[in-house]
């Protein structure tokens, strides 16, 4: 394998990211894909952007204050 280095952009791994682990991809040039030295996963940007969009849901309320008006309580 080719000598490791990052991609343009920081890309999360979707499979580590599912499971609460932050971990940045790596690019291989050669094969034109991305990969996470934790896991094994591999994929292409779409693929791993498609991905990351999916694990975003569970964040999709981070930055939103709630109150109490908003639950029944």
């Amino acid at each position: 394998m080719a000598q490791a280095e990052k991609g343009r952009l920081n890309y999360r791994c979707p499979s580590c990211f599912l499971r609460d682990l932050d971990i940045d991809m790596f690019f291989d040039k050669d094969k034109g894909e991305y990969y996470c030295i934790r896991c094994q996963y591999t994929g292409t940007e779409e693929d791993v952007l498609a991905k990351n969009q999916l694990a975003r849901v569970r964040y999709r309320a981070m930055g939103k204050r709630f109150t109490e008006e908003e639950f029944d309580l």
